[in-house]
């Protein structure tokens, strides 16, 4: 694969990362908007649905996040050499 061709398809996956991390970002925080009073009051029963939902949201967030930052670092490398 040539040098160009590459970064293309590096930029483009670049791209699909990112609007991965928005779209994990949105349904983490509509998740956190749809917790009610009643997942709130019962802390002590262990992680609510919600809770549940919320933190599976923040952590492939977490990882589209880091996928995307690794995929710069190598494009910053390659303009480099």
């Amino acid at each position: 694969m040539s040098r160009p061709m590459g970064n293309l398809v590096l930029i483009l996956i670049l791209v699909a990362a990112m609007l991965a991390t928005l779209v994990a970002l949105i349904r983490g925080v509509i998740a956190f908007l749809k917790t009610t009073e009643e997942d709130l009051k019962n802390a002590g029963s262990g992680p609510s649905e919600s809770s549940k939902k919320q933190n599976k949201a923040m952590m492939q967030r977490v990882m589209f996040q880091a996928v995307a930052i690794i995929i710069v670092v190598i494009l910053l490398f390659a303009a480099r050499g």
